[in-house]
């Protein structure tokens, strides 16, 4: 870059002195940084969960909004509005996520006197709306997905535009991102039933159920372009980020620049980017949406524009040497900016890895990526050379189902490609979170997959690899390291004079016999997993100390951290707990048998599909849980009959709650052909039209 203003130029408008964070987490904890670096006093606000999150600790002044529930605290716009007049806030910075692309609220900050630090609510309701959208930038010269047309479409015009477009096509909600409610459907035969799913996401994320379906891009690239724009018709581009590494069509991994475009398809996607952000009057740091067909990146088309602050905004910000915040603040205040496209250049490479509760398993009977939650037990984040940590965490923190699973960020940034993938993947090593099952090891293991080192990368890729990405079984080490600590809490304690007697030691000491000592097992389990009895090998050597724990087996080291009663391995999703030989602590679902539906995720039970009593159908679905803005739909295990449902619409529960159970149809009988015991035909038929 080469200008870039630091200070407040002579004659420009006066920054403000108070701005209010109307956020959580991590970005909340980014935006009051550079409030304080700018010398501007910073007001957090937060909820009855967040009480001691780090995001109050380190704002000037925090104000309660209310009891846990987002939509009791963070999406009541009426108590942040009091909450600015309380404090004096002159500005209200809504991060991302919750109020952020809403067009009444940044409507109430302008009616309230407050400047609302994104776009003019006109630009948010306006590219909000990716229907009313796709036509306003298709007509300023923007090639955009081909797909429905018109807004308000009901179900059978959704399927039946969806039959023209051609299958496979992709439905999405037409009030909201970060792949809410979206569904890729690739057979006419489960649009009904997908259709009825996007509406029941988007209605609960987005407060508004209306649809699009846009034709499905096989292989496609995810390439956004980062805009500025200022209030004195001044538009340029901070160039693109990929973002095609992705899960369940959220972003986890992100770059600047990308590796597939050259110099002449960068600058025309970043036309094509300021063309869409002149066309909605936009104002303030935005982002144009891409998607690219790998084989051809010419021929890109736009999806939507983010009217606020992204998640990956990180890595443009090292490549480009700007803090964006500090522009949101700049452009808000009315200066305006000092730089044209040509002064605009990007320096090295950087990648941005996002760190999430959620458990990461994807082989048969696993929970795949769900979100996870616990307490924060102890916590160690990296830093180092070309090493940025972008984090909502603390000790002690308490990470629940109410708010989004994203708890950190990790970028790093290199001279190139290579250096930056090396340095993110050593960063992520490196960093520690113990009490909370988080994606960190298979963030590692995904950054050193050939594809991805190569360049070679799409939207399916995660999905496709996902399963070559997490280990086969629990490694030795992690249970030889909980067997040493297991060892370690029986050992006696020296007796007077330095003796101990040798029948105390548990080292499997005996007297005779053909081997002094033989090898101790130990019940151990790690969550989520049955419990297994471990043996200690002979030959392995143990360091159990206070902190830390380590292992060396056939010569090579493993060192753990150790919280409580557990044990964490840097950068690795194995944790485990020192020992636990107690039955009652089964998982739920090693507990209930195969017949029982367990849920995999602490949540609330949104749908529920059938009754006590009701025939099932081996995979019909038959629930829904909800959490951090996530669906998982439950399906029946087997044919057979519902015998038990604990749960309705809006009941919340636990990780491996017992849900329903379903038992099982009869073993047809070996002469007659007909279940054992099953009912005469007429009985059977009563029975059954009872049940409808």
């Amino acid at each position: 870059m080469k200008a870039r203003a630091t200070t407040t130029p002579p004659g420009a408008p006066a920054m403000f002195d108070t701005v209010l964070v109307a956020n959580r987490g991590e970005i909340a904890v980014r935006v009051i940084r550079t409030l304080r670096e700018l010398g501007i006093r910073s007001v957090a606000v937060f909820s009855d969960a967040d009480a001691e999150a780090p995001h109050v600790r380190a704002a000037d002044t925090a104000v309660r909004i209310g009891p846990a529930p987002a939509a009791e605290s963070y999406l009541r716009a009426d108590r942040i509005l009091e909450a600015a007049a309380r404090t004096g806030a002159q500005a209200v910075h809504p991060g991302y996520g919750f109020l952020a692309e809403n067009a009444s609220f940044a409507q109430a900050c302008a009616d309230a006197g407050l400047v609302f630090l994104g776009p003019p609510a006109s630009a948010i309701d306006l590219m909000g709306d990716k229907i009313r959208a796709k036509e306003t930038v298709r007509a300023a010269g923007v090639p955009v997905v081909p797909g429905s047309s018109g807004s308000g479409l009901t179900d059978a015009e959704l399927a039946a535009a969806a039959r023209e477009i051609g299958m496979p096509v992709l439905l999405k909600p037409s009030a909201g991102g970060g792949g809410k409610g979206m569904r890729l459907v690739r057979e006419e035969s489960a649009l009904a039933e997908e259709i009825a799913a996007a509406r029941r996401e988007a209605r609960s994320s987005f407060g508004d159920d209306t649809l699009l379906v846009e034709r499905w891009i096989d292989r496609p690239r995810h390439i956004e372009i980062q805009v500025l724009a200022d209030a004195h018709g001044n538009v340029v581009h901070l160039g693109e980020r990929e973002c095609s590494l992705q899960r369940r069509h959220q972003k986890i991994v992100e770059e600047a620049p990308s590796v597939l475009l050259d110099e002449r398809t960068r600058a025309s996607m970043g036309e094509a980017a300021v063309q869409a952000a002149r066309s909605c009057g936009y104002v303030g740091a935005g982002t144009v949406e891409f998607i690219v067909p790998g084989g051809d990146p010419s021929s890109y088309y736009f999806m939507e524009m983010n009217t606020r602050l992204q998640v990956e905004h990180p890595v443009t910000e090292l490549v480009t040497g700007l803090d964006l915040v500090e522009w949101q603040l700049r452009v808000a205040a009315g200066e305006p900016l000092p730089f044209t496209q040509e002064d605009v250049t990007l320096t090295g490479h950087a990648v941005e890895a996002r760190i999430c509760a959620e458990t990461v398993s994807v082989k048969e009977g696993s929970r795949g990526f769900l979100p996870s939650g616990g307490r924060v037990l102890a916590l160690r984040e990296p830093s180092g050379p070309g090493v940025r940590t972008d984090s909502g965490l603390g000790e002690g923190s308490e990470v629940g189902s109410l708010y989004d699973p994203m708890l950190a960020k990790v970028i790093a940034h290199g001279p190139d490609r290579a250096t930056a993938l090396r340095r993110l993947r050593a960063a992520l090593a490196d960093t520690v979170v113990l009490g909370v099952p988080t994606n960190t090891g298979f963030l590692r293991r995904l950054l050193a997959h050939p594809d991805v080192v190569s360049g070679e990368m799409d939207t399916g890729l995660v999905e496709r690899e996902a399963e070559s990405l997490v280990p086969e079984g629990v490694p030795a080490e992690v249970y030889e390291a909980a067997a040493a600590v297991r060892l370690a809490e029986l050992a006696p304690e020296p007796a007077e004079g330095g003796w101990t007697d040798p029948f105390s030691v548990p080292n499997g000491w005996r007297a005779g016999g053909p081997e002094a000592h033989r090898p101790l097992g130990f019940p151990l389990r790690v969550p989520g997993l049955d419990p297994v009895t471990h043996t200690v090998r002979g030959g392995a050597h143990h360091e159990v100390g206070p902190a830390e724990v380590s292992v060396t087996l056939d010569g090579v080291r493993h060192t753990f951290h150790r919280a409580g009663d557990w044990l964490g391995r840097e950068g690795d999703a194995w944790q485990v707990r020192d020992h636990d030989p107690v039955a009652a602590s089964l998982t739920g679902a090693a507990r209930a048998g195969a017949d029982s539906l367990t849920a995999p995720m602490p949540g609330t039970v949104t749908v529920v599909k059938a009754a006590v009593g009701d025939r099932v159908e081996a995979g019909q679905s038959l629930l829904v849980v909800e959490a951090m803005k996530m669906e998982h739909v439950i399906s029946a295990p087997h044919a057979g009959t519902v015998a038990e449902l604990d749960v309705t619409p809006g009941t919340s529960v636990a990780m491996d709650q017992v849900l329903a159970v379903i038992t099982p149809d009869a073993e047809p009988d070996a002469a007659s052909g007909a279940p054992s015991g099953a009912p005469s035909d007429a009985a059977s038929g009563a029975e059954g039209e009872g049940a409808r």
